[in-house]
């Protein structure tokens, strides 16, 4: 293929499986670490909400620094690819001892939370910054952006899916009895798959779109085109409204099973009779049923968008979204098919939905080049990570105070205040920020006409660029 043309097939599959293997680990801290911290680490709720602020606070602010120093990295190997390398070695070791359970009291094993959390979410910082970069420097061509992110999000939510459908079986099998060690080996076995996903991406992408060159260009500038970049603003504020929505219940869907749900007899065709499940069962199958709809809307985006366009199929998708989230006020325990079936359509809408985002802030890049004549390519997705690690801390941190304010305390049976509150962290809180969201994407004001011309005109200034 040339420099400018479509990438082959096989680059955007390679570019996809480091999601699959980063959300090994993302997929986990959005579902089930406050679980893990509650319920078999033994940290209170409250303290776990802090320390889950604490860190993705000084991971956000983590990301815009990483940001500038990978546009201004020159490897042979490119920018941004090179820290896939270097950050995968660190990162799996920290992801390991994250999900160790010391032998210590209660305040040695705060610490050691603070300890190993905090450093596994500034090295995915490190890694996840330059990982997305990429994606603005693979092709210059929105239509194929989208195309390489629908890749990119299959990936993912494969990634998420089998975190879903396997984490917490893993875990028990692993174990023997132990909690504590079934998690640490689980993290043994992701680990090796992350390493060995991230060495595919390495050696099997390249970097290829260059800036329009205008002299060297400063931090200020490049962060006063950002905070001056609408698009942009807009889009960090739909992705701080997005992460809060589905993490909010991702993070307790564990809770709710087990304290609210509970384990059920389910009469299943073909099966002989009722057959009882336990909560491990049906968390991870719900779980893992919305990763199935995340991973078939991600594979119809592609379709959707050409058919929607982005701006109007984000709309459509958030009030999916909204009425998916909504519905669960009303689901008693026992409704586990209407619960499975809402599961399969919130993950049909929210996953395209964030996939869509994601491609348009790499056209948030290109309309800032294209208006001041500066790309900074790194520090648009870094802060825009930024703002899913801030989402990431509110959603996490709030829903832990808030099962803490309600009186939930692990391991017992909980009072019909704590269950009222697990229903609602399922349903209409979230779906209070789908409306937000719906608000939002009005608001955004790039639509397919005017990326067009944006394209079109950074075509022309790059064929006059020399070559290199």
């Amino acid at each position: 293929m040339t420099d400018q043309g479509t990438l082959r097939l096989r680059e955007k599959v390679c570019y996809g499986v480091a999601d699959l293997g980063g959300n090994l680990y993302w997929s986990t801290f959005g579902t089930y670490l406050l679980f893990f911290y509650t319920d078999v680490f033994g940290l209170p709720a409250a303290a776990a909400g802090t320390v889950c602020l604490v860190a993705w606070l000084l991971d956000g602010a983590m990301n815009p620094v990483m940001g500038v120093v990978a546009d201004r990295t020159e490897t042979r190997w490119g920018k941004y690819r090179p820290y896939l390398l270097w950050i995968s070695v660190p990162l799996t070791v920290a992801g390991l001892l994250t999900f160790t359970t010391p032998d210590l009291g209660p305040e040695g094993r705060l610490i050691w939370a603070y300890a190993t959390f905090v450093p596994v979410m500034i090295l995915f910082a490190a890694y996840s910054v330059p990982y997305s970069a990429m994606l603005g420097v693979i092709s210059p061509d929105p239509k194929e952006r989208t195309s390489i992110v629908s890749i990119k999000f299959i990936c993912a939510y494969a990634g998420a899916m089998i975190v879903a459908g396997s984490l917490l079986p893993m875990a028990r099998a692993l174990g023997g009895g132990n909690p504590a060690r079934g998690w640490q080996l689980s993290f043994v076995t992701y680990g090796i798959v992350y390493l060995v996903l991230i060495s595919f991406t390495f050696f099997g992408t390249r970097e290829r779109l260059r800036p329009i060159p205008r002299g060297r260009t400063s931090v200020r500038d490049d962060l006063r085109d950002l905070v001056r970049n609408r698009p942009w603003i807009i889009l960090a504020l739909m992705t701080i409204t997005f992460i809060v929505a589905s993490n909010i219940r991702a993070s307790i869907t564990a809770h709710y099973f087990k304290y609210f749900v509970g384990t059920r007899s389910v009469s299943l065709p073909f099966a002989g009779g009722p057959r009882t499940f336990s909560f491990v069962e049906l968390v991870s199958a719900f779980n893992a049923t919305g990763m199935v709809g995340s991973v078939l809307g991600v594979m119809l985006l592609s379709w959707f968008a050409r058919l929607a366009g982005k701006k109007r199929g984000i709309g459509i998708l958030a009030a999916m979204s909204l009425v998916s989230s909504a519905i669960f006020f009303v689901l008693k325990p026992d409704q586990l098919a209407a619960m499975f079936s809402w599961s399969l359509l919130g993950g049909l809408s929210s996953a395209p939905l964030f996939a869509l985002l994601w491609s348009m802030f790499a056209d948030a890049a290109d309309y800032s080049e294209w208006r001041t004549g500066r790309r900074a390519t790194g520090l648009v997705f870094s802060a825009s990570l930024m703002c899913t690690k801030i989402g990431g801390a509110l959603s996490s941190s709030g829903a832990a105070w808030l099962l803490a304010w309600v009186g939930f305390r692990p391991n017992v049976a909980e009072t019909p205040e704590v269950l009222r509150g697990l229903v609602l962290l399922m349903s209409l809180i979230p779906a209070a920020f789908w409306v937000v969201e719906l608000i939002l994407v009005y608001c955004y004001p790039l639509n397919e006409k005017r990326l067009a011309q944006v394209e079109f005109d950074l075509g022309v200034r790059r064929a006059s660029m020399p070559p290199h």
